[in-house]
């Protein structure tokens, strides 16, 4: 009897220490798993910052080659521009349409107030840029005061 009290108990901590390693490697695995995940978002995170930094780059350039269309009139100037623009647009850019819209402070920057309706945009000075729907530069603009236009 004694013996069978005795195999029970060791089979009793047995299985308690079958159950506690098993405990032990599903935190494991699940940790693993996480920092899996966590990698990967890291990868995302480096990949987003380098491409945001080089579009950031670009923007002057294509800011100036849109002064310069307004200047002279080149259908090479607009094929290079338009190249820029879409290339940019494959990687997640988009122009914010801030002309006649309605002053958005989350998006653009008002340089001034002008004569105008207002709060809406009466002219956009500098255009702004997202990046996969997260703002890297906002629209400067001028914004009307609630003056008519004499």
């Amino acid at each position: 009897m004694k013996e069978d009290k005795s195999q029970k108990d060791k089979i009793e901590t047995l299985e308690k220490k079958i159950e506690e390693l098993e405990d032990c490697w599903k935190r494991a695995l699940a940790d693993y798993k996480n920092l899996e995940k966590r990698v990967q978002e890291d990868k995302e995170s480096w990949k987003f910052f380098a491409n945001e930094r080089l579009i950031k780059r670009f923007l002057p350039v294509i800011d100036n080659l849109e002064r310069l269309k307004k200047h002279m009139d080149d259908k090479g100037l607009d094929l290079i521009i338009k190249d820029l623009v879409s290339g940019l647009k494959e990687f997640g850019v988009e122009e914010i349409n801030s002309e006649n819209a309605e002053f958005d402070p989350m998006q653009m920057e008002a340089l001034e107030t002008v004569r105008g309706e207002k709060n809406k945009v009466v002219e956009t000075v500098s255009k702004g840029y997202l990046l996969n729907n997260k703002l890297i530069r906002p629209a400067v603009v001028k914004v009307g005061n609630g003056q008519k236009e004499a």
